[in-house]
């Protein structure tokens, strides 16, 4: 087994590597739509109060899946290799669709690896964000 280091998506919030090889498969950890090397967090706006006072499901979509993008291509993989995506959302009434929508433009088509999909509701995250990804890559 091989622990991967992305140098470029948001660090760890916990003891763990962004991703590991075992054999031809990456794990890759939880990510969300945080910034590396700040606490921004893309379309979360807090409150004097370290509350969520507003946020944009649709950038932080946008960002989890960009980060995502860069744990695999630095695990030296291919978007390409995706086989199964799990999606943690706080909110699937209201944000489930805008997500579906922002999903199918990263994963479906031609071009996109069209991986295995499970999107859980959960009541919340370690940090103030909406949705978290994993995935799970085969290197031939």
């Amino acid at each position: 087994m091989t622990d991967i280091v992305s140098t470029r998506a948001p660090e760890p919030v916990g003891a763990y590597p962004h991703a590991k090889r075992v054999g031809s498969f990456v794990f890759l950890s939880g990510i969300g739509p945080r910034t590396r090397g700040s606490k921004a967090i893309p379309g979360v706006t807090l409150g004097d109060d370290g509350r969520v006072t507003k946020k944009d499901i649709e950038l932080q979509c946008r960002a989890c899946f960009d980060n995502l993008r860069a744990v695999v291509a630095d695990a030296g993989l291919p978007w390409t290799s995706v086989a199964d995506v799990t999606v943690f959302l706080t909110d699937m009434a209201n944000d489930f669709a805008i997500y579906n929508r922002v999903y199918a433009e990263y994963f479906a088509g031609p071009m996109n690896p069209n991986p295995t999909r499970t999107t859980i509701e959960i009541c919340s995250l370690p940090t103030p964000i909406a949705v978290e990804v994993k995935a799970i890559c085969f290197s031939a």
